[in-house]
């Protein structure tokens, strides 16, 4: 069965001290894994797109990889602003008009 699990799933930021959130994903044919970020009272706004094994990005303090089972969030020193609910989606191969977007269960609502 498709599904995607995040761990963990909540993260206190302690200021100045890396962390790491885990994706980890069993889909059929990964299209693409999402990551984003959603501050109290607001609706997610996107971080990144990932779409082959060994890719990475970046983006001020953050960093994410992808592996064929996994992805990573890297926060490096993170600033009290970096504070939020972090997120992560996958995209399965599909055909046309049948698509889903498989995400964590605490993910809430993506659309």
């Amino acid at each position: 069965e498709d599904q995607v699990t995040q761990s963990p799933e909540a993260l206190r930021l302690q200021e100045g001290e890396s962390s790491s959130l885990n994706c980890s994903y069993t889909v059929s044919g990964l299209r693409g894994l999402f990551w984003y970020r959603q501050d109290p009272g607001k609706g997610p706004e996107f971080l990144f797109a990932l779409y082959s094994a060994g890719e990475e990005k970046e983006k001020e303090r953050l960093k994410a990889t992808l592996t064929k089972k996994e992805s990573f969030l890297h926060i490096t020193a993170p600033k009290p602003e970096d504070s939020a609910t972090y997120l992560c989606a996958v995209q399965a191969q599909c055909s046309p008009g049948t698509c889903n977007l498989y995400q964590n269960p605490a993910a809430g609502d993506l659309k």
